[in-house]
C-alpha cells in the first residue's frame, strides 16, 4: 500500500453514570449501529456540494471509489484492483474489479468511471474537487475493465485524490437523484433520510461481498447540542460519536462501558478572512488580526485542549511541513501600531459568522474578546449550516468566520479563481503550479514549505489550529479509525464483540 477536559453543564452530567440504563448491553451481540453527528447534510451527493457531512454517510458505504483511504493514510485497491504509474507519474492505468453492480441492477465498468470523472470536470460541474478532474487530459474506457487517465500535470497524491468523495462513481440513469436517492455500488442502501433527525442505510443483499458485512443497518443521528450528545451517549441511545464535542470527554475516560479515541487529523481550523472586502483586503489590517489572537487560548477555549497551533495552511505530520507559527505571534501591540498604519480608524465592526460546531461557537466568543482589546468589534452572527454554505461559502457574504477545512491535500484552494475567500496570487499560483509538477520529492517539500510561508506572509487568515478529534463509542463495537486523514464512518468495518 502507499504511505501517507471540564465536565459539561450539571444538567448533562447530574445523573450518576452508573445508574444509567444500558440498553444495549443486556441484548448481547447486535447486528444494527447507531452512530451521532453533530451535522446534518444538505444532501447525500457528496460530487454536488463542500459539506464534509455529507460523505460521513455515504463514503465507502453507498457510493464506492477507484482506491480507498484508510485510517492511517494508506491508499489500497476498492473499484479498481490494481494500477500502473507511468515514471513521469501523469499516466495511470487501472484494471477494474469484474462483477461489480450498481445498487439498480445497473454494471459498474470503465464507462461509468469515464462517466463519472467528465461529469466531475463538466462547465456545470460543481464538484469542490473539479479542478482535479478538469486537468485530466483524457480518461480512455479500453475495455470494461481497463481505464486508463493521463493528467496534464502530474499529481503525487493522485490514487489519495480517488479515494476520496469527490471521486465516487455514480450511474449514468440514476445520478440527477443522488442528493436524495443516493444510488452506489457499496454495501448499504439509503432506506429512509427523517430530515432533521436521522438516516437510516440497511445492507444491500446484491453487494459483490456481502457476507463480510457483519452489520445488518447504520442509523446516523444528527445532534448539534453538547449537553444532548452527552445524554445520547451516557442512555446508550447512541453507540459511537465520532468526532464528539471535546467538553464531554472527562467524564466518558473514566467509565468501563466506554472507549474514547483520540484520533490525529490533517484539518485546518481557520479564522477565514473575506480578503475581497475593505479594509480586509489590506495585508496589515489582516496581519493586525491575526496578531491579536492568542493561539493556545483559543485552543482551551474552543476544543479543551484537543489541538496544536498552526501559522499556515498546513499541518504537523504533513509531508514538507515548516513551522510559520512565529511569523504572525501573538502581539497586542504590533496589532495596533498595524491597524494605525493602515490607517484603520476604531472601532472597527466586522461580522463573525459562526455555524453550529461547538468549536466554531466557542472559538468565536474567545476570539471576539481578543479583537476587542485592539478596538475591533467582531459581531458575532450564529448561522446554520445551510446557511453558511449558501451565504458565506457560497455567496461569500462575510467578514470573518471559524471553519475546520478537513481535507488532507486542499492547498489548491488558494489557487482557486472565485474561491469564497477571495485570495488572489499570480505568485501563488506559479508556486503551487511547480509544487504540482516536481518529480522529486525533495523539490516538493522545499517548494511546499516555500507555499506555507507565502500564505502566512500573507496572512491569508488567522491560522488557528490542528485538531485532534475525539471518538466516544460503545467499548464493544470494533473497527473504529483511530486517525481520521479524511471525515469517514466505514460501517462495513465495524462489528460487535
Amino acid at each position: 500500500m502507499l504511505s501517507r477536559r471540564q465536565v459539561l453543564s450539571t444538567a448533562a452530567s447530574g445523573a450518576t453514570l452508573a445508574s444509567l440504563p444500558w440498553p444495549a448491553m443486556a441484548q448481547g451481540k447486535k447486528d444494527s449501529v447507531v452512530l451521532a453527528m453533530t451535522l446534518e447534510p444538505p444532501g447525500l451527493d457528496p460530487t454536488a456540494g463542500a459539506a464534509s457531512a455529507i460523505a460521513e454517510i455515504v463514503q465507502y458505504n453507498v457510493f464506492e471509489t477507484l482506491t480507498k483511504i484508510n485510517s492511517d493514510g494508506t491508499v489500497s485497491p476498492l473499484l479498481a484492483e490494481s494500477w500502473e504509474v507511468s515514471p513521469d507519474l501523469k499516466t495511470y492505468t487501472f484494471k477494474l474489479r469484474k462483477g461489480v453492480k450498481f445498487q439498480n441492477g445497473e454494471p459498474f465498468n470503465a464507462r461509468t468511471v469515464k462517466f463519472s470523472f467528465e461529469r466531475a470536470a463538466a462547465e456545470k460541474s460543481t464538484n469542490k474537487d473539479k479542478r482535479t478532474f478538469a486537468d485530466m487530459e483524457s480518461v480512455a474506457a479500453i475495455d470494461d475493465g481497463t481505464l486508463v487517465i493521463i493528467n496534464k500535470s502530474l499529481d503525487p497524491d493522485f490514487l489519495f485524490l480517488m479515494g476520496q468523495a469527490t471521486a465516487i462513481i455514480v450511474e449514468p440513469k440514476s445520478v440527477d437523484g443522488n442528493a436524495t436517492k443516493p444510488v452506489g455500488t457499496g454495501p448499504y442502501q439509503l432506506t429512509v433520510w427523517n430530515k432533521g433527525a436521522s438516516v437510516t442505510l440497511n445492507k444491500w443483499d446484491g453487494y459483490r461481498n456481502a457476507a463480510s458485512i457483519k452489520l445488518k443497518k447504520a442509523t446516523f443521528r444528527f445532534i448539534s447540542d453538547p449537553a444532548a450528545q452527552v445524554a445520547a451517549l451516557l442512555a446508550g441511545d447512541v453507540d459511537a460519536f465520532p468526532r464528539v464535542t471535546p467538553r464531554s470527554v472527562l467524564q466518558f475516560k473514566t467509565h468501563a462501558k466506554f472507549q474514547v479515541v483520540v484520533s490525529g487529523s490533517r484539518a485546518k481550523t481557520i479564522l477565514a478572512i473575506n480578503n475581497k472586502k475593505k479594509p480586509l483586503d489590506d495585508v496589515r489590517v489582516r496581519r493586525a488580526i491575526a496578531a491579536a489572537i492568542d493561539r493556545k487560548a483559543v485552543i482551551e477555549g474552543a476544543a479543551d485542549s484537543y489541538g496544536v497551533p498552526i501559522g499556515s495552511h498546513y499541518v504537523p505530520g504533513a509531508f514538507g511541513y515548516v513551522d510559520t507559527t512565529g511569523i504572525n505571534p501573538f502581539n497586542i501591540e504590533k496589532a495596533k501600531a498595524l491597524l494605525a498604519e493602515a490607517g484603520v480608524k476604531t472601532p472597527l465592526e466586522l461580522s463573525l459568522k459562526l455555524p453550529p460546531p461547538p468549536y466554531a461557537r466557542q472559538g468565536g466568543e474567545v476570539i471576539a474578546a481578543q479583537l476587542a482589546k485592539i478596538g475591533i468589534i467582531a459581531k458575532i452572527e450564529n448561522v446554520e449550516w445551510a446557511q453558511w454554505l449558501s451565504g458565506t461559502y457560497g455567496n461569500k457574504n462575510y467578514d470573518l468566520t471559524i471553519i475546520s477545512h478537513v481535507e488532507p491535500f486542499d492547498l489548491g484552494n488558494f489557487a482557486k479563481p472565485g474561491y469564497y475567500w477571495g485570495y488572489e496570487s499570480a505568485a501563488f499560483n506559479a508556486l503551487f503550479n511547480k509544487i504540482q509538477n516536481a518529480l522529486r520529492a525533495t523539490d516538493r517539500a522545499k517548494l511546499l514549505a516555500d507555499a506555507q510561508r507565502m500564505l502566512a506572509n500573507d496572512c491569508v487568515h488567522a491560522f488557528l489550529y490542528q485538531p485532534q478529534w475525539i471518538t466516544v463509542a460503545n467499548k464493544n463495537l470494533k473497527g473504529l479509525w483511530k486517525d481520521m486523514p479524511v471525515f469517514v464512518n466505514d460501517i462495513s468495518a465495524l462489528s460487535w464483540s
